[in-house]
């Protein structure tokens, strides 16, 4: 179970976050509790990661010759891995659906139309389409406040930041990494719009 207070730094990106509230009184689960609570799907594609990262470190030590057949590997991983998504997605889930603006390996950001209310506890379903992560854990309202507009108006939504109270260290890993991959897709963007205009 991940326990490091240590903040990690957060991406901009979208991404949809399911909320069911989680009662105060009530304990968090441990993290043999938290693996129990995971649906089948997602399950299935933490297992099929984990399969894939193992299998790629290992790969990375043949020689050049052996490229080929890793890029062959990764293309098939990667369709495994949309399937999986495919299916997740149209999975019935527990909770309200809401808008993520933001991730990394300490919390998230969502916005909603209405104020979270501060240390109050969700149970949390997590889907980052791009990156392929999808994963349960828990997490406590740190803020909620109205959004910004950059128009100056007054807006009826709220941004509201939740800090994961827990959460396994492999979903923390993914998360890390795709926030990682997130932000160099984004440098290599803004290089390539600087070398257009």
């Amino acid at each position: 179970m991940f326990t490091d207070s240590t903040p990690y730094f957060s991406v901009k990106h979208d991404f949809t976050a399911y909320l069911s509230p989680w009662p105060k009184e009530q304990a968090l689960p441990t993290e043999y509790e938290l693996r129990a609570m995971l649906p089948t799907g997602l399950l299935l594609i933490n297992e099929v990661k984990t399969l894939e990262s193992d299998c790629l470190l290992q790969l990375r030590h043949l020689d050049d010759d052996a490229k080929t057949v890793v890029d062959y590997l990764k293309l098939q991983s990667r369709k495994i891995d949309l399937v999986l998504q495919y299916v997740l997605e149209r999975e019935q889930h527990e909770g309200k659906q809401y808008r993520g603006a933001h991730f990394g390996g300490s919390g998230i950001r969502i916005i909603s139309d209405t104020q979270l209310v501060e240390n109050d506890q969700f149970k949390i379903t997590l889907h980052i389409r791009d990156e392929l992560v999808a994963l349960l854990c828990f997490v406590t309202v740190t803020v909620s406040e109205p959004l910004d507009t950059d128009d100056n108006q007054a807006s009826c939504q709220y941004i509201s930041s939740l800090e994961f109270t827990q959460i396994l260290e492999t979903d923390v890993e993914q998360l890390v990494k795709a926030s990682l991959s997130v932000q160099q897709k984004q440098l290599k963007l803004r290089k390539q719009a600087k070398t257009n205009s």
